[in-house]
């Protein structure tokens, strides 16, 4: 997408949309589908089959990483896919409301995840509309509505004045 006007201005050499399930194909096995995705994502195939294992794992899918991803739940694809995405290496990573993924057990692993690429020096822009996942995740918060920034700042600062901007909303 173009901006309506402005511009953006990036000084990295790779950029990734964290993307789940990028790629599937239904009818070939969670392997492959991990090596697909995982190169459409921009990883090379070789670091991809060294980290399968870990791949595999992170998802929980040992004992039907084989099988075709047709046979697979909406869940164990959205974790194969979030742990082949989360495995791939960027400078700047883009996520847009995707820690939603799996049960409880498996949104605090990839919350962890999160944090841990939040902590590195990885730059990650977290889009999501989950006010205690921004509290949780994010060291600054940006508040837009129809496009436009109504506040930017620390976390509490922003959910807060979001947070009192909904509730007269609702009075209203």
């Amino acid at each position: 997408y173009q901006p309506d006007h402005g511009k953006i201005e990036r000084s990295c050499d790779n950029t990734m949309l964290l993307s789940l399930a990028l790629g599937f194909d239904p009818e070939l096995s969670g392997r492959e589908n991990a090596l697909i995705s995982g190169v459409l994502l921009g990883a090379r195939r070789r670091d991809l089959l060294t980290k399968m294992a870990e791949i595999t794992a992170f998802a929980e899918l040992e004992d039907y990483i084989d099988k075709p991803l047709k046979t697979y739940s909406s869940g164990m694809r959205a974790r194969l896919g979030f742990s082949v995405a989360s495995s791939v290496d960027a400078d700047l990573l883009l996520i847009d409301e995707v820690l939603s993924v799996g049960d409880a057990k498996f949104k605090a692993k990839a919350e962890a995840v999160m944090r841990q690429r939040i902590g590195s020096d990885q730059t990650v822009v977290f889009v999501s509309h989950s006010l205690r996942q921004g509290a949780n995740l994010c060291d600054r918060v940006l508040w837009l509505d129809h496009g436009r920034t109504q506040k930017l700042g620390a976390p509490d600062e922003v959910i807060q004045a979001y947070s009192e901007s909904e509730k007269n909303t609702l009075l209203a």
